[in-house]
């Protein structure tokens, strides 16, 4: 552990960034932290609540490798993994035929037909990371080196900012801006017998760019994840006169989002098409302008530090977050200007913002999609109180 500083830091955000920092600024030494939550840990709408997340492997070992389970990844988009392997050192198997696809794994797995797939297979070096024992293992290795965590509705939902006279924030009630869009995808888990999931165990990740993916059931409770790719929803609001999403937790999902989740399963595990799913909720992200995270000084405001804009990557990259806020709370040089300069602060990019831009995704006819056009949404989980995978 490094010398102790008392440092009085106010962290607002309990998920997979504000727990990152936390236990980062406090083995650096920093003490007297506080980080605050607008709901029970672990929040309905964290990002990182969840049963897992595509991963790769760093070039360097990291905390959370225990996490990390490197089965593969099989990949529909052929072009862009081209372009991939051009720029990287790595190994790509071309599939082009069902057959190729179904070889992936084991037997009996992937019975669908494949209609007009083709892609990759990466086997090393990537597969899926256990999201929810991530973000809790982060939460309780903070609250054991004396981080205070307040969550809730009351007591950690911050409304506004406070300031000295100097400008300086000095406390704490919410920072906004069109910096960030909160969009949201669709998940849901669909239960497997103790056979099958043996059957399913350490399958590479199956991600269809412009359908959705699957990840390998949970060892626990044999549960499989299918997650809706597409560009997102949004829930938009007009607040002071400004065009903004407002994110919202829902353990429900609309009916088009399931239905292309079944499309999904009968190209690739037709067998599991009809299946009812045991679990279905919304799981919201915040995406920049540019895809870019946003991690800098504000321009304006003293002692306020901006960790945002995960942009559907923040839990990938949840090991170096707090390495690069603690670099900007106390510069060491640990971080190249080049990435300093791709993560400052910027918000000349969100002027005359198109809140509809679909930044480079695809899936569900490439749009982003209005969650107030959804006329139905699904029964799974209705009557669940549950925050989340357990």
């Amino acid at each position: 552990m490094a010398a102790q500083t008392d440092s009085n830091i106010l962290i607002i955000g309990a998920g997979t960034w504000g727990c990152s920092v936390a236990l980062k600024l406090t083995r650096c030494g920093h003490t007297n932290i506080k980080v605050l939550g607008g709901s029970s840990f672990p929040s309905a709408i964290s990002a990182g609540n969840d049963l897992n997340k595509i991963g790769e492997e760093a070039n360097e070992p990291s905390q959370y490798d225990p996490m990390m389970t490197t089965s593969g990844i099989v990949d529909n988009a052929y072009q862009r993994c081209v372009e991939y392997a051009e720029g990287e050192d790595v190994q790509l198997v071309a599939l082009k035929t069902k057959e190729d696809f179904q070889k992936t794994m084991p037997e009996g797995v992937l019975q669908g037909d494949f209609p007009g797939w083709q892609g990759f297979w990466k086997q090393a070096g990537a597969g899926w990371v256990f999201a929810s024992g991530t973000l809790k293992a982060m939460h309780a290795g903070a609250v054991e080196l004396r981080v205070q965590l307040v969550t809730g509705d009351r007591e950690g939902r911050v409304e506004t900012l406070l300031y000295s006279n100097s400008k300086a924030v000095v406390g704490a009630r919410t920072a906004d801006g069109n910096q960030l869009r909160p969009t949201a995808r669709a998940l849901a888990h669909i239960p497997l017998s103790e056979k099958e999931a043996a059957l399913y165990k350490n399958l590479p990740v199956l991600y269809g760019v412009d359908r959705d993916f699957f990840i390998e059931p949970d060892a626990a409770k044999h549960r499989m994840k299918l997650c809706d790719e597409h560009p997102g929803y949004i829930d938009p609001v007009i607040e002071n006169g400004k065009f903004c999403s407002v994110p919202f937790a829902r353990h429900q999902i609309p009916v088009e989002a399931e239905a292309r989740m079944r499309l999904l399963l009968r190209e690739t595990m037709s067998q599991l098409a009809e299946r009812e799913f045991s679990f279905a909720r919304m799981c919201w992200d915040a995406d920049t302008v540019d895809r870019r995270f946003l991690i800098d000084k504000h321009s304006d405001i003293e002692n306020l530090i901006v960790a945002v804009g995960g942009s559907g990557n923040e839990f990938m990259i949840c090991p170096a977050i707090g390495v690069l806020v603690a670099d900007i709370l106390e510069p060491k040089g640990e971080i190249e200007e080049r990435i300093k300069m791709m993560l400052r602060w910027r918000p000349e990019t969100a002027v005359g913002r198109d809140w509809w831009h679909s930044q480079g995704r695809y899936g569900a006819d490439g749009k982003v999609m209005d969650l107030r056009d959804v006329k139905e949404w699904t029964k799974t989980g209705l009557s669940r109180s549950s925050t989340g995978p357990e």
